[in-house]
């Protein structure tokens, strides 16, 4: 197979460069609330949280539809 880069190219991708004005590690940070930053209100990480909210609530909401209207469903 044909090579498409000479061996000393950089690579093809822009490299992560981190956000300045978020802080990594606080002394004074709970495990909780470190774990709420990085994982839950994180901006790269909302769309897939947001998708996963969407499907539990869709999931719930379709329980308490049928436990509050199930019988209209069944045949007289």
């Amino acid at each position: 197979m044909a090579r498409r880069a000479a061996p000393s190219a950089e690579p093809a991708y822009l490299p992560h460069i981190p956000h300045q004005g978020r802080r990594l590690n606080d002394p004074n940070e709970s495990a909780f609330s470190r774990f709420l930053r990085t994982e839950i209100y994180a901006p790269e990480k909302l769309p897939g949280n947001f998708s996963i909210l969407t499907g539990a609530a869709v999931f719930f909401g379709g329980i308490v539809a049928l436990r509050t209207w199930g019988e209209l469903m069944v045949p007289a």
